[in-house]
């Protein structure tokens, strides 16, 4: 299960919206000198906002600004990436395969292999659409930490004089 903390920002009735920021890939990779993610990295500090359903749980629960840990399990990081990466790149080959069997015009080949990459992408977003409610593909909240306002703080906080 890779783990991320972050910050809630919105609350629906069946969701949370948390902010993360992502930190947690870059700098442990022994690649880092080569990878692009890590240069966008050192460019600013990259947040993203994430839709965590809340499965059994009220959302009168969570407040704005609490702090919460998600996670995703490996295994769905895993199939997703490779529906995701694969799944425009073979139809890109199997549109130009076919574009080359009925046409000798490579204009027409490379047309039907960037219409192939492009249904691939729709194909990937119409079953991102489709699956955006089920519970298998969303982060879950593994825990919720309450931050405590300045109000609280002040009624906590003990005054020590000293003269």
């Amino acid at each position: 299960m890779i783990s991320e903390k972050g910050r809630v920002v919105a609350i629906n009735d069946n969701a949370l919206w948390v902010e993360t920021i992502q930190q947690s890939t870059c700098g442990s990779c022994a690649a880092k000198k080569g990878c692009g993610q890590s240069l966008l990295a050192k460019i600013g500090v990259k947040t993203s906002y994430l839709r965590v359903l809340l499965q059994n749980q009220s959302s009168s629960n969570f407040a704005v600004d609490d702090e919460v840990s998600i996670g995703i399990p490996d295994d769905i990081i895993v199939k997703s990436s490779l529906f995701a990466y694969l799944m425009p790149i073979i139809l890109l080959v199997l549109f130009a395969g076919f574009g080359q069997k009925i046409f000798s015009n490579e204009l027409y080949v490379i047309a039907f292999g960037m219409l192939g990459l492009l249904f691939g992408g729709i194909i990937i977003k119409v079953f991102s659409y489709i699956r955006r409610n089920d519970t298998r593909y969303q982060p879950i909240l593994l825990s919720n930490t309450k931050l405590m306002n300045s109000a609280e703080l002040n009624n906590q906080t003990k005054v020590i004089n000293f003269s």
